[in-house]
């Protein structure tokens, strides 16, 4: 699981392709659009980049990106529904560069949100930087779950504990699972070289989640707004540094 400086290296141009294909999107997610017109703007923009979306035929999976609206929690497929004023919208972006992967989630607003809404979004992007503050070597996977979990607990969030972070690499799914509830001072220790992506998903009402019939969008069972920020990292000799900015 440690990567050597020429993996971190290609693993930062993949990090980096994911972080511009969100900035490239950006400027699209407006009421109006559809999920699959932004799926087919974000699979040209990564092939115009040299690389290959990472979720393509994943297991069967049959997009370049994720698109979970509003209830949605993760692996909301895209199709012909179109974005509304006051919607919110989580879009999970994956990139393959010479065999090694980025992978990175943001939630965006569409159009103008309710109060309540911004209020998930802005406590779910802190949870994500609350979780990574804790990184460096000799911490372990549990102290970031922790962190994670502590504030969204304090913010009255709900966290989602089927759905966890992951080491990436030549995989786009690699060991350790890094869940986003945990204890201090267990799990795995976090060594320098490591490569994982720290994902939190909290929701506005209930923690539970359960599967549509088409096997993959994932909701929450209480029909309330879900959210979902993840960066990829590699951890460094002090501290992390993102792979995946923005």
């Amino acid at each position: 699981m440690i990567k050597s400086s020429e993996e971190i290296e290609l693993l930062r141009i993949a990090g980096q392709i994911v972080g511009d294909t969100h900035n490239y999107l950006k400027q699209f997610i407006k009421p109006g659009i559809t999920t699959k017109e932004l799926d087919k703007l974000a699979y040209d923009y990564i092939i115009s980049r040299d690389a290959t979306p990472s979720f393509l035929n994943y297991e069967g999976y049959p997009a370049s990106i994720c698109t979970s609206v509003n209830e949605e929690v993760v692996h909301g497929i895209p199709s012909n529904r179109v974005l509304q004023d006051g919607d919110i919208i989580s879009i999970d972006i994956g990139a393959c560069y010479k065999g090694y992967h980025g992978d990175s989630a943001w939630s965006y607003p569409v159009g103008n949100i309710s109060e309540e809404k911004k209020y998930l979004l802005e406590h779910t992007e802190q949870s994500l930087y609350e979780g990574l503050s804790v990184i460096k070597p000799g911490m372990k996977i549990g102290d970031i779950g922790y962190a994670v979990e502590k504030y969204a607990l304090d913010h009255k969030l709900g966290v989602v504990k089927e759905l966890v972070g992951h080491g990436v690499g030549k995989h786009l799914h690699e060991s350790p699972d890094v869940p986003n509830y945990g204890k201090k001072n267990t799990g795995m220790t976090l060594r320098k070289g490591m490569v994982i992506a720290v994902e939190p998903m909290l929701n506005l009402g209930t923690a539970d989640i359960y599967i549509l019939d088409d096997d993959w969008t994932i909701i929450t069972a209480d029909d309330k707004p879900s959210a979902h920020f993840e960066h990829t990292i590699v951890v460094t000799k002090d501290g992390y540094e993102i792979l995946t900015k923005r």
